[in-house]
Parts: structure tokens; C-alpha cells; sequence
């Protein structure tokens, strides 16, 4: 492995060194180079490299360690462990990341699935079960970047249609990548293109069951980590001077495109939940503010918009 400087126990493997280094040996080079290059979850980030430059995954990876490595494999692991060295985010060197039941690929182009927005997933995951539609539901991700929490539904549920959206054409790529994954379900799929609400068909206006979404809740100006602002897409954190702007764009349009017992479900920062709920307030008939692990309000879940109960469509 080489990432510019020179290391007295850096092997570099040359072809007529084919299969002569295990994984082993390799995961402990790796995991010293992670360490002296200051990488704070060097042990994590060894063992994740060496699963993906081996091919084995998880629990295959400990009986095979004594495997020896192959050239192409070492050349795969050396780049990524050069990138991480650099501070390129765990989840992009290794090109794919877990979120819920799905192992999603993730690059540059859309956000790093996080553990909050798993939750998030799983409450509108919730609500469209509460509501027990007899037949096929309507679920709408708005901003759907990798498709994490739109492709939750399609793994998760039966008999529900999912729109992915976004405005970024590069999102919306690894999307369907993503999409393309779950096989015979991804039928039900649908990804479009567009800015929030312009993205989706006039015919389901008045149709959806569950608007879920993960928006860019991030104030212009505002510091974030180096991994996070060096590396994720901007236009994916930042929603404008207060950070708020999208969120209560999505409170304020999205009755119109519920049933009359639909719900939306949206992820914002635990600073804007309290706003959030009480601009809901003015048009849903019943708003919950939910708590993600970490103790941190996390979500606003608004239900029954009041102008759909009162006209029925």
C-alpha cells in the first residue's frame, strides 16, 4: 500500500508475488496505517476495506483471513485505504453502506445513510401500516438521494407503489442503481425527476398515503464536520439562510397531494421541530414530533390533513 510516504512494513506486491500475503496480514498492515495516518475508527475502517477488497462480507471474513490475497485485490485495498488516510468518508471508499435491511450503493453524488434517518424510515414505515390499506398504497420520497428510505418501503412492504424523486439527475442515478437491486420488487418503483413536488404527476394529487422525506435542513453559514462538508453534496445538507426553507415548503404543499388520512412524515434538525409542528399544526389535524436514539427530536409526523377530511375526494 502507498499513499506517498514510506513505511518499513509496507508490502507492495508485485505479480510474481501473487497469493503470497493473506488477508490477515493485510488487515493488520491496514489497520496500522489507519492508526498512524490518525484515522479515529482505524479498526472499523480496516476490517470494512478488507471485506470489500476480499469479497468476503461479515461473518465469511474471519474464517477466510488466512486466504492469500490476490494482486488485483491488494491494488484495491492500498487505493481505499489511501482515501481514507486522506479523510474521504468510510462510507464512500468502500462504495455501498447498510441501511436498514437494504446494503445501498453510495458515492459522492447523494447523502451517507445515517442511523437517524433509518428511524425516520421506519416511522413512515409504521404509519402506512396503521393505516392498513386493503389494496396497493402510494408512498412518496421527496429528495430521495440514494433511495434509502423509498426503497425501504419496497423491501419491506407488500403491495405499495413508491415514487423516488429528486432534482439532482446524479441522485437519481445511484437511485436507480439502488433500485435495480431489489430485484422483481423494484417494479413497483418509480423514480422522477424534479424540485420537491414538480417531480410528481397530476394523477396523484390526492392520492398518496404516505410523503415521507429527508430534506436539506442545514443553514447557510452554518459549520459543519470536515467529513460532512469536504466531501457530502451541498446541495443535499443546505437549505437555505435559516435551514428551514424546504421543510416548511413540504408542510405547507403537501395536503394537497394526501388522502383525506394520509400522512407526512419528515426529518429535520431537533432546533426546527417545534416550528416544524406548529406550522403543521395549521393544516394537519393531528402533529407528533418524534425522538430519534439519541434522545434528539428528529422528526415532525403530521396526520389527517383538515382540508381533505372536510372534502372528501
Amino acid at each position: 500500500m502507498t499513499d506517498g510516504h514510506d513505511h518499513p512494513d509496507h508490502r507492495d506486491l508485485s505479480p510474481d508475488l501473487e497469493g503470497t500475503v493473506s488477508w490477515r496480514e493485510l488487515l493488520n498492515e491496514a489497520e496500522g496505517r489507519l492508526q498512524t495516518g490518525a484515522v479515529a475508527d482505524a479498526a472499523v475502517s480496516a476490517r470494512r476495506i478488507v471485506e470489500e477488497a476480499s469479497g468476503f462480507d461479515g461473518a465469511e471474513l474471519g474464517p477466510n483471513l488466512g486466504q492469500l490475497a490476490t494482486v488485483r485485490g491488494v491494488a484495491k485495498l492500498d487505493d481505499m485505504v489511501a482515501r481514507r488516510i486522506a479523510g474521504e468518508p468510510l462510507q464512500y471508499v468502500v462504495g455501498r453502506w447498510g441501511f436498514r435491511h437494504l446494503d445501498l450503493m453510495v458515492d459522492r453524488r447523494v447523502l451517507i445513510p445515517r442511523p437517524e434517518t433509518e428511524e425516520v424510515a421506519g416511522w413512515a414505515i409504521d404509519e402506512l401500516r396503521r393505516l392498513n390499506r386493503p389494496a396497493e398504497a402510494n408512498v412518496v420520497d421527496l429528495g430521495t438521494g440514494s433511495g434509502a428510505i423509498g426503497l425501504s418501503f419496497l423491501a419491506e412492504v407488500d403491495e405499495v407503489d413508491v415514487w423516488l424523486t429528486d432534482r439532482s439527475p446524479d441522485s437519481l442515478a445511484v437511485a436507480r442503481a439502488n433500485l435495480i437491486g431489489l430485484s422483481r420488487r423494484a417494479a413497483r418503483g418509480r423514480v422522477a425527476e424534479g424540485s420537491w413536488f414538480d417531480a410528481l404527476p397530476d394523477e396523484l394529487v390526492g392520492r398518496v398515503d404516505v410523503l415521507v422525506s429527508n430534506p436539506p435542513y442545514v443553514a447557510a453559514g452554518e459549520t459543519l464536520p470536515a467529513d460532512v462538508a469536504d466531501w457530502e453534496p451541498n446541495g443535499a445538507l443546505v437549505a437555505g439562510a435559516r435551514g428551514d426553507e424546504d421543510v416548511l415548503h413540504l408542510i405547507e404543499n403537501s395536503p394537497r397531494w394526501l388522502r383525506a388520512d394520509g400522512v407526512v412524515v419528515l426529518e429535520m434538525a431537533p432546533t426546527q421541530t417545534a416550528p416544524a409542528a406548529a406550522a403543521a399544526g395549521e393544516l394537519f389535524g393531528e402533529v407528533e414530533v418524534r425522538t430519534d436514539l439519541s434522545g434528539r427530536d428528529r422528526a415532525v409526523v403530521a396526520r389527517f390533513p383538515v382540508h381533505a377530511a372536510a372534502e372528501p375526494l
